[in-house]
C-alpha cells in the first residue's frame, strides 16, 4: 500500500503557512491522508543572532541566504537523502500540472527550500538539492508562495485529499485544454441566461458543448497549448 505523501518546506517564514491549517488541505491534513512539515530555517543558525544571510561575493545589490543554516537543516531532517529535494526560484524549469502529477505519484518525501532575498549560496545547490521549479516567468520577494502553490497542486492528486476522486477530471489542463464554463442557479442574471443546451438534459449534447467552448476558450486564451 502507498503512503501518503510528505512534504516538508524549508523556510525563514514559518507563519506564511497557515494556510495550511484551512481548507481542503487543512481537513486532509487533519484526516492524516497528507502531511506538511513547516521546518524553520532559522533554528539550524549557528550564528548568535541567528543571522541566515549575507552580501554575495563579488559585490551587488541584496542578500543572499548562507549555506551554513540550509545545510544543517536538511542534514538534520533529510540525513540519508531519501526525500526528493527541491529548491523553488525562477532560475528553475516552469512547474505545471504534468510535473504536478508526477511528484504526486512518487512515493517518497518531497522536500521544498524556499529561496529568499537573492537567493541562496549555490553550494547548497550543488550539495543538497536534486531539482530547481519555478511557477511562472515573474519574480517574488520570497519563495514561501511558490511552495504553496507547489503544494495546492500536488496535493489535489494525492488520494484522499480531495472530496471525490473524480474532482480531477475535468479540470483545466487534465486534457490538455481550460475547462469549459460553468454555470449554477438562478438561471438568469442580470439578464445573462444559462445556456439552453445546459438545461437539456441531454448528455451527448452537452458533452459536445463542453469540449467545443473548452478548445474555443484554449484557442483565445491559451494558444500556445493547443499548438
Amino acid at each position: 500500500m502507498k503512503s501518503k505523501m510528505k512534504i516538508s518546506i524549508l523556510t525563514l517564514f514559518p507563519e506564511c503557512f497557515d494556510y495550511f491549517k484551512i481548507s481542503i488541505l487543512g481537513r486532509a491534513i487533519d484526516r492524516s491522508v497528507f502531511d506538511v512539515r513547516v521546518v524553520d530555517i532559522r533554528e539550524y543558525s549557528t550564528d548568535r543572532h541567528k543571522k541566515c544571510d549575507d552580501t554575495p561575493y563579488g559585490g551587488g545589490t541584496g542578500m543572499l541566504l548562507t549555506a551554513q543554516p540550509i545545510y544543517d537543516c536538511i542534514q538534520a531532517i533529510d540525513s540519508k537523502h531519501s526525500a526528493l529535494r527541491i529548491f523553488l526560484a525562477p532560475t528553475g524549469k516552469v512547474f505545471d500540472d504534468i510535473k504536478a502529477r508526477e511528484l504526486a505519484s512518487q512515493n517518497q518525501e518531497i522536500i521544498l527550500l524556499c529561496g529568499h532575498y537573492e537567493g541562496v549560496d549555490q553550494r547548497i545547490l550543488d550539495l543538497c538539492m536534486d531539482q530547481v521549479l519555478s511557477i511562472g516567468d515573474y519574480i517574488l520577494t520570497g519563495g514561501e508562495l511558490a511552495a504553496l502553490v507547489v503544494v495546492d497542486c500536488v496535493a489535489r492528486y494525492c488520494s484522499g485529499v480531495l472530496g471525490s476522486e473524480f474532482s480531477n477530471i475535468e479540470e483545466s489542463f487534465a486534457n490538455g485544454l481550460l475547462e469549459y464554463p460553468q454555470y449554477t442557479r438562478p438561471q438568469e442574471f442580470h439578464g445573462l441566461k444559462v445556456p439552453d443546451v445546459l438545461l437539456s438534459g441531454n448528455h451527448k449534447m452537452i458533452a459536445e458543448w463542453r469540449s467545443k467552448t473548452s478548445l474555443d476558450l484554449t484557442k483565445k486564451n491559451r494558444p500556445d497549448l493547443i499548438r
